[in-house]
């Protein structure tokens, strides 16, 4: 006699759970990641063999471009950044209205002398964006207006940190100034920001 065989029964998985993880998962790198801001000009750093990275926090840096044009970006904190705006007026005996400095805690960096910086926040925040400027922030033997960015974000918090990002065909002296002139202000510690080698 033969023998019956069971009928089968295809197997149901639930998969409600293991999509509410995928989602949940999905949602919070979606909302921790952190994305890189583009460059103000467009800048290719030289490559190096480090592989330390910069730090997250109450990090500064001074874009060059091939140029020589100097640009500030100071830290993301809107409060200390009003903080840092009104030191710089008091430097050189400006002041802001609100609007500018509202304007000035979304700028994404300052590539404009002190004497156009007013303009420059009242421009559309569109104009803004698409703004290049020729000469950027001065920064030589008689103007060192860099240096004082640098030097009055150090008085809003001391505990900010420098990076340099430069340009592979920058030429040297004009990198040599801008180290010369953080000498001057006994600022010796910064991060200079450069591409990763490919190893061959």
């Amino acid at each position: 006699m033969a023998r019956i065989k069971p009928k089968r029964h295809g197997v149901v998985t639930d998969m409600t759970a293991m999509c509410d993880v995928a989602f949940l998962l999905l949602t919070f790198f979606i909302l921790t990641t952190q994305f890189k801001k583009p460059d103000v000009e467009q800048i290719k750093p030289p490559s190096s063999i480090s592989e330390k990275l910069l730090p997250d926090a109450s990090l500064m840096t001074i874009n060059v471009t091939q140029n020589g044009v100097f640009y500030f970006q100071p830290v993301e904190n809107g409060t200390e950044r009003i903080q840092l705006l009104d030191k710089m007026g008091q430097k050189y005996g400006m002041s802001f209205t609100d609007p500018e400095k509202v304007a000035f805690t979304k700028v994404q960096a300052v590539g404009v002398p002190m004497g156009q910086l007013k303009s420059y926040l009242n421009l559309p925040e569109d104009k803004q964006k698409a703004f290049k400027s020729s000469e950027g922030i001065p920064m030589d033997s008689t103007n060192k207006q860099l240096i004082d960015w640098v030097q009055q974000s150090l008085a809003v918090n001391p505990n900010y940190k420098l990076a340099i990002k430069g340009d592979v065909t920058t030429k040297y002296p004009k990198v040599k100034s801008l180290f010369e002139g953080l000498r001057d202000i006994d600022f010796l510690k910064f991060w200079l920001i450069t591409s990763q080698e490919k190893s061959e």
